[in-house]
């Protein structure tokens, strides 16, 4: 099975979008796939601000994208945009860090407004930078993903059943198992999903 690096852009410590990610990761892992968790903000941010190409940090974040098949990539969205901290990655990498990669972009956010920041904003760079190939990106409303006291995340029904579509469909790009059993009906998303970034929150809800 394929190396899936699965990166999240997000500067918070209690982030939904991160929470998301490792969410998506243990799918991945039961479709047999190795996935190794990145979180920028767990690099140094001297290495970051600083554009410091020869740190340490920096080089082992470009070693887990040389070493991966496939990747992901969760971001929140900031006014339209993928998130600084992501940026600021992105831009230390050398430049063609995804090259012959498969690419699934993910983000999250507050409004539908913000639905199409993925193609806009985030594809085009991970496009610039060689990925073979960048599946339709996702989108989920932050008001989807809840999170309990004890941090433990819950996603909304319909927007559970969309994005587990996403991430089959991201496993069978990379050589993975069948879809998995769980997945229900198999239902395409609606058709409106392929026409933009698709948001979650047009995908049909589960009675």
């Amino acid at each position: 099975m394929a190396t899936v690096l699965s990166v999240s852009g997000s500067p918070s410590a209690t982030s939904r979008t991160a929470r998301l990610l490792r969410h998506l990761d243990a799918r991945l892992e039961r479709h047999g796939h190795e996935v190794i968790p990145l979180d920028v903000r767990t690099l140094p941010a001297t290495a970051l601000l600083g554009a410091d190409f020869a740190h340490p940090a920096i080089a082992e974040a470009a070693a887990l994208f040389a070493r991966a098949d496939g990747v992901v990539i969760g971001t929140p969205i900031y006014k339209a945009a993928y998130s600084g901290l992501l940026k600021s990655l992105l831009d230390l990498l050398p430049q063609y860090a995804l090259e012959g990669k498969t690419v699934l972009p993910l983000a999250t956010g507050g409004t539908l407004a913000h639905v199409l920041a993925i193609d806009y904003a985030l594809r085009p760079v991970l496009g610039s930078m060689g990925a073979g190939h960048i599946l339709q990106g996702w989108f989920t409303l932050d008001s989807d993903l809840e999170v309990g006291p004890d941090g433990a995340l819950t996603i909304a029904p319909g927007s559970a059943e969309a994005l587990g579509r996403v991430v089959d469909r991201f496993s069978l790009a990379l050589g993975g198992a069948p879809v998995l059993a769980a997945t229900g009906t198999g239902r395409r998303p609606p058709a409106a999903t392929a026409a933009m970034s698709s948001a979650v929150a047009t995908a049909p809800r589960s009675p």
